[in-house]
This record gives C-alpha cells, structure tokens and sequence, in this order.
C-alpha cells in the first residue's frame, strides 16, 4: 500500500472514493468539515447526503454519486460527529478506520484532511489500520483491496503534513505487522519463526539481534523457557533486541510472552476456540513491532526487547503438575498449573532484562483469562511495582489511543502463590488472577527496579466483528503504547 500526502483540490482527484468529513449542525442539518472545496460542490454534496439521511454521527458513512465536476468515482461522507468541538483523536481515528475498512475494496482512497499535523497523523494511521486485512494465506480466493491512500491539505501545509505522514506510516507498519505475526497459522509460526521474523523486522536497522537456541537456554539456567517448550517438538528461543543510539541517556526494556501456541499443556483447554491460541504471542509480536518503529523514528532512548517464545503442548516429555524448575535468577517454581505457562517464560526473560537496570522495565502478555472478566475485551489491565510507573503507561496508552485501566497488586494476594515444596507456586488465588499472576511476575524484580506488568488477553485478539480501524484477529495491541513510553522517556 502507498500513503501520500497532496495538495491537489478534492474535485480534480482521481481516485474510487473521495472522503468528505460532516458534522451536525444546527437542528438536524449538516455541515462540512472539509477544506478546498467552493460553496457551490460543498452544497451538493451536502445536499445529496441530507437526502439519504446522513447525521454527522462519528464513524457514519454515506456513499453518494459524484457530482458534476468530481474526478472521483464516489464520495464518501464521513460523520466526525463533535470532534472539531472536542478535538478527540481517538473518536477521529475511530470514524477514519471505520470509514477505511467500509471502502477497503476500492483501490485508490483520497481522504480530505486537517492539515493540523496531529490530525494529519490520526487520519493516516486509521486509514492505514482501517484498510489492514491478512491474506497471506488465501490460495483460490482473492480479494480486492485498497492499495493507495492519499491525503489532501491546503498547499501550504504539504512540507509539514508529509513530515506527520512519515510517523504515521512508521507506526501503521509497526502494528500491521504485530497484527500479522499474531494471525498467522501456529503451523508456520513455531518459537524458531518467530525468532527468525524478529531478526527480519529490524533488518537494516541499527538493532542489534542475540537470539538463545536450546542449548543456550540451558546452559544459562532459563529453567521456565525451556520447561515450557519441553512437550514440543518445536524447540522454544529467547530473543534479545537492543537499540542503543549514540548518546542516549534514557533506557527501556520492553518483554513480550510469546507463545506461539496454547494448548495448556497437560493441564489441556477446552477445545472450543483453541484456534484462537495461536495468538498467545501477542505480547512478544508487540514488543517486535514496537523495536521496528522506535528504531526507524530515531527516538533517542536505549531500547532492549525481550521475546521470550515457546509452544506449550502435551506430550509424554511435557512438564507436568507437580513439577519443580529453577528459572534464570535461580528461584524455584512449582507448577501446579502447566496452562500457567507465560509467566513462567515471562520469569526468565524479565530475569535477564533486569540485570541492565534500565530506568523501567514493561513486559505485556496475553497472561490470563481473569483479565477479560474483570475489564472486558478492549481495555488492557495495568498493573506496577510504583504508582508513579503505572500512571506514566497509562497516560502514555491514552495518548496513543489504547485503552488501559490501572490495577493494583494487591499484598494479601502474595500468600496465594506459597508453596510447601518450592519458593513459589505458579498459581494463587483465582479470585482476582490477574493480580496474583502479576504478583508473580513481581518476584522476579529486584527491589528499586520499576517494572510495570500490561495484560492484554483481552485487547490483543478481536474475536468479534471488527469496529473502528480494529479488524477481526490480531489487532496489534500495545505497540503505540510500548513506542509511546519510549518517546515520553526520551524527552524527559
């Protein structure tokens, strides 16, 4: 796909559909949001969509005939609803994505833009994420989809808009391929994939890729990793991405739980939706679209990421219940639950990511079900060792547009995860498993060390009809999140 920026006037560009922004006006007439436009077009059009019963409602689309003197096939009307009212990026970002995924057949898409360079941003990168669809794996079927998407300003913001266009398409990149990573089939994407398209998103890109085969991971005592991957026969692997431009102060580490497929291991899941699993890799699939943008924006901070990445799956050489290992720091674990597997291989990689000491440390999994319950499907839950952290990623999150919502950890929980055989168990109490998982992962952080934990079972896979620029699948969780915090950091 080509994303540009243009000047030309709304009338004269060619394309399939030409996107006009309306809002509600007075009573229940509309009025437009669009620049370039003469009285005269701005009437027909508005004149043509009133007759359909379009409102300005945010992310209502009305496809209406081009008038006389529109080089454009269609006009796309846009409702924005309040949104030059209250300036809500994310309610432009939504209708944008929505309006992208409605016209996703037509090739050419000409969106008429704000020139203000953060609306010139938001509208580029919804464009981008509303016209996202996986196909690598069609074979008969093919489907038509848009492959070029052009912004048009007023003239004398063209120098200005394609420097925001040029952010926009660096982040779009960045979540696109979070998104195809998690939606490929776990029979081409076992732990070594994984690793391989790790190294593969930072080529040619001043990142440096260490990557521990099974061997390694045993000889440096990564006791969860390879407890893990033990009942597959797909070997599991550490990754290790490091970024560190010259003269950087600040510093980062960002862990994502990759595993490439859930089974639960002996403590097998249901088979319904275990398809779904496939996306359990979604914390490690952000941190590697997360590592492609930081580098290509530059951002001058010191980023390390982490993908710790294993298949769980029941075999006669899985672990089992019952099982004692010894991660990376040399704590023991029992497993009373092999269907608690990423925190396990979340232990190890945090282990090694705190031996830095970067000035924070945040990992995102796909880590419980607890999560859905207690937030639901969109909103992420944000968990901390400092408040202070805690508030610095959700902010960063809203900022970027993802939806989080800080939770505690709370000490009464800590009992929960005792064990009378090892240090620790791998379960606590159900009630509230969110938190107790998030506990667990806090053993594994020295004291002084700031570290915040982001569960995103929820918000990583859309398993329900697509909304907004987020389609159904992966959906590319945390990556502006994750580019976001580095870019707060190194501004400080």
């Amino acid at each position: 796909m080509t994303v540009t920026v243009a000047a030309t006037t709304p009338s004269s560009t060619a394309c399939d559909a030409l996107v006009v922004a309306i809002m509600p006006g007075k009573g229940k007439s509309i009025a437009l949001a669009a620049h370039g436009l003469t009285t005269a077009q701005g009437n027909r059009i508005l004149e043509a969509a009133s007759a359909v019963g379009a409102t300005g409602k945010s992310g209502e689309l009305t496809v209406i005939p081009s008038p006389n003197g529109f080089a454009a096939k269609k006009i796309a009307v846009l409702g924005i609803g309040d949104f030059m009212k209250q300036a809500d990026l994310e309610e432009l970002r939504s209708a944008i994505g929505s309006a992208a995924r409605a016209l996703s057949t037509s090739r050419k898409i000409a969106l008429v833009t704000s020139p203000d360079p953060d609306h010139v941003i938001a509208t580029a990168l919804a464009a981008q994420l509303g016209s996202y669809s996986f196909t690598a794996f069609k074979g008969k079927v093919k489907q038509k989809a848009t492959s070029a998407i052009v912004l048009l300003v007023p003239k004398p913001a063209l120098d200005e808009s394609k420097k925001a266009l040029a952010t926009a398409v660096v982040l779009a990149d960045a979540v696109n391929l979070s998104r195809d990573l998690v939606n490929t089939p776990p029979n081409a994407l076992a732990p070594a994939d994984l690793a391989a398209a790790a190294e593969r998103a930072v080529e040619g890109l001043p990142v440096e890729v260490t990557i521990w085969d099974e061997e390694a991971l045993r000889r440096d005592g990564c006791g969860g990793i390879l407890a893990v991957g033990q009942g597959s026969a797909n070997p599991p692997r550490l990754v290790k991405l490091e970024y560190a431009p010259a003269g950087a102060e600040a510093s980062l580490a960002i862990v994502g739980k990759g595993i490439t497929f859930d089974t639960g291991g002996i403590s097998i899941k249901p088979a319904a939706n275990m398809d779904e699993m496939k996306g359990d890799m979604g914390g490690a699939a952000a941190v590697i679209g997360a590592m492609q943008a930081i580098a290509k924006l530059g951002l001058n901070i010191k980023v390390t990421g982490w993908v710790p990445t294993a298949e769980n799956m029941p075999s006669g050489t899985a672990q089992r219940p019952g099982d004692v290992i010894t991660m990376f720091d040399g704590t023991t674990v029992e497993v009373l639950n092999t269907d608690a597997e990423g925190r396990l291989v979340l232990a190890d990689a945090l282990g090694m990511a705190v031996l830095d000491k970067p000035d924070l440390v945040i990992d995102a999994a796909t880590l419980t079900g607890a999560q859905r319950v207690a937030l639901g499907s969109r909103t992420a839950g944000v968990m901390a060792n400092d408040d202070n952290s805690r508030a610095l990623v959700c902010a960063a999150a809203e900022q970027a547009g993802e939806a989080a919502w800080p939770m505690p950890l709370p000490e009464y929980l800590r009992a929960s995860i005792d064990s009378p055989t090892a240090d620790i168990a791998n379960i606590g109490d159900p009630r509230g498993g969110m938190l107790s998982a998030g506990i667990f992962l806090r053993e594994f952080i020295p004291a002084g060390q700031a570290w915040v934990h982001i569960d995103i079972a929820g918000p990583s896979f859309n398993d329900k009809a697509p909304y907004g620029y987020t389609p159904k699948g992966g959906t590319g969780s945390t990556v502006r999140t994750f580019v976001q915090v580095a870019s707060t950091l190194a501004a400080e």
